[in-house]
């Protein structure tokens, strides 16, 4: 008879002791839930209440008859814990800051984005079923449902991280869901510093033309940071401004005291009872904001958000999806066309012209690197065209040798047209700031 090689002998036996242990917990959590009183449970604070369960864990463990050494009977407390009072396997992955995207392909294909590298976690679900409650418990805290009647879902964590799950029968292997961190400390202007995401002389530009009520647009592709950057530069309108922000799932976290934070809601089970961004601008606009903060532009409400730009409500900022500044002006006529008009072109680029200020283009570069890589004026008109010009730049040089984009940031020599709103508001930006020549390398 051939014997095992040593390897998979021990590969077998790793197994064997990672389903007792999943068996073992499997059996505390069910007698856990059976000894709670769930009508006391709600008067405690979650602090008082965890202490409390860890006892009643603790207790349960020394009446199995299991031998664990320390760590194990640590780790398992602990997870038992999370399944009750968190998102089980998932809480492992939530208190690592280093990590920016949770993507989980069925129960036992977990994928995370650290430091701009994708890579494989050791973390699984027991099964679908166990990965299902857990996107139930998530989606149903911000009063949402996933099912078969309504298989795709979009919600977010109490930190504001963005969370987006698909089931089957739409997912083939298994429920699928993807998370986008935001951790509970939200990137500052001096961390992007740091990162060199943009140079001190763009931040001036920017805080300038915040302060001075310019129309602002934030674009980028997916992942390039546009929730991250509206988050830090919402950081310098005035604390008295009354700011309404409108959302599909809630992500802003404005630091300001006069805020309206207003989320889109989906139909309900029939199919009726849908909220739109369309039907909120619309709102908004009633509600006597002075800035309106629209999360993404993707439809109908791009029409809605720029008439608010051309009638008094200046200052106003969204992001949108494109690649570059001229792509994101071409994208937001595309979207006007959703909302149904017959727009003349001529008549839509005027709408266009006059609301938008100023493009600021976000980009994912390879090797995870985040760069402003252009912050773009919109002029006016010339005939049927648009005119933008370039204030700053981001130019690319290479890859260095851990696969990162290289490069430096620009100044194009251009001084912008609204050099004069920001005198009047106030903000005196030095001449040398607009002095063609390469600001700052990577």
């Amino acid at each position: 008879m051939a014997l095992k090689p040593a390897s998979l002998a021990h590969g077998s036996a790793e197994r064997s002791k990672e389903a007792e242990f999943e068996n073992l917990k499997r059996k505390i959590h069910g007698k856990l839930v059976d000894k709670l009183d769930l009508t006391k449970v709600g008067d405690l604070a979650p602090d008082v209440l965890r202490r409390e369960i860890r006892l009643v864990v603790e207790h349960l463990c020394d009446t199995e008859e299991t031998l664990l050494n320390r760590s194990e009977r640590d780790r398992l407390i602990e997870e038992i814990l999370d399944e009750t009072f968190g998102l089980g396997p998932l809480e492992a992955i939530l208190k690592d800051p280093t990590i920016s995207d949770i993507l989980i392909n069925g129960p036992k294909n977990v994928y995370v984005e650290r430091r701009g590298k994708m890579e494989k976690s050791s973390v699984v679900f027991r099964d679908n079923d166990h990965l299902l409650q857990i996107i139930d418990r998530i989606v149903s805290k911000v009063g949402r449902r996933v099912d078969e009647t309504c298989p795709m879902v979009d919600a977010r964590l109490p930190d504001g991280s963005r969370v987006n799950a698909i089931i089957p029968p739409l997912a083939l292997d298994g429920a699928s869901m993807s998370i986008r961190r935001f951790g509970s400390n939200p990137l500052k202007l001096e961390d992007l510093l740091n990162f060199k995401a943009f140079t001190p002389e763009m931040v001036m530009l920017l805080e300038g033309a915040i302060k001075a009520r310019l129309n602002i647009i934030i674009s980028g592709g997916t992942g390039s940071g546009k929730t991250t950057l509206l988050n830090t530069l919402s950081s310098f309108i005035s604390n008295h401004d009354r700011i309404i922000t409108i959302e599909d799932a809630a992500e802003l976290q404005l630091q300001q005291d006069h805020v309206v934070r207003l989320e889109t809601r989906p139909p309900n089970i029939e199919g009726k009872g849908a909220i739109t961004a369309t039907d909120l601008v619309k709102n908004a606009l009633r509600m006597r904001p002075e800035r309106i903060i629209i999360g993404e532009c993707r439809g109908p409400e791009t029409l809605d958000m720029l008439q608010a730009m051309n009638t008094g409500h200046e200052g106003s900022m969204t992001t949108l999806h494109a690649n570059t500044p001229r792509d994101a002006i071409a994208r937001i006529e595309t979207m006007i066309m959703m909302a149904g008009f017959e727009l003349p072109l001529k008549a839509m680029r005027q709408q266009v012209s006059s609301a938008v200020d100023l493009i600021v283009q976000a980009s994912r570069l390879q090797g995870g690197v985040r760069r402003i890589t252009y912050i773009t004026e919109v002029v006016g008109m010339e005939q049927d065209t648009i005119v933008m010009q370039d204030i700053y730049k981001y130019q690319k040089s290479g890859i260095d040798e851990t696969g990162r984009t290289r490069g430096h940031f620009e100044s194009t020599g251009v001084r912008p047209t609204f050099m004069e709103k920001l005198e009047a508001a106030g903000v005196r930006l030095p001449a040398s700031a607009f002095r063609q020549r390469v600001m700052m390398q990577d």
